[in-house]
């Protein structure tokens, strides 16, 4: 028992000088500035640039109204020939109009660009 005993004031005993050992000066300040400049890159990159996209996108949405030419993020162009508070109802073709929900309408186009893609 005395062999463990003494390893084990051995392995305590060098951990507590490992322990009380002083960090250079100025470690910490040069950690929050690395840690400011993540943050500051992390706001430019990518949190300011998404929330204009969301703004732009809402205010989108809010300005749709019958008659309006726009087209879905899935590509597909048509007219709005009706509005409610969550859904629109497109029409694609003649004797074609399917109901999309407001967020799937990813830009609202010009006036007769439908014409002037049919020909």
């Amino acid at each position: 028992m005395s062999k463990l005993t003494l390893l084990l004031a051995t392995l305590f005993s060098a951990s507590a000088f490992a322990e009380g050992a002083a960090a250079p000066a100025g470690a910490g300040i040069e950690q929050l500035i690395f840690l400011g400049g993540f943050v500051l890159i992390f706001y430019f990159l990518l949190w300011r640039p998404q929330s204009k996209r969301a703004k732009e996108h809402k205010a989108l949405l809010g300005g749709l109204e019958k008659g309006s030419e726009v087209v879905t993020s899935g590509g597909i162009v048509g007219k709005i020939t009706k509005v409610t508070d969550e859904f629109t109802v497109i029409k694609v073709a003649d004797n074609v109009e399917f109901p999309v929900q407001k967020q799937a309408i990813a830009a609202a186009l010009p006036k007769g660009t439908i014409k002037s893609i049919n020909g």
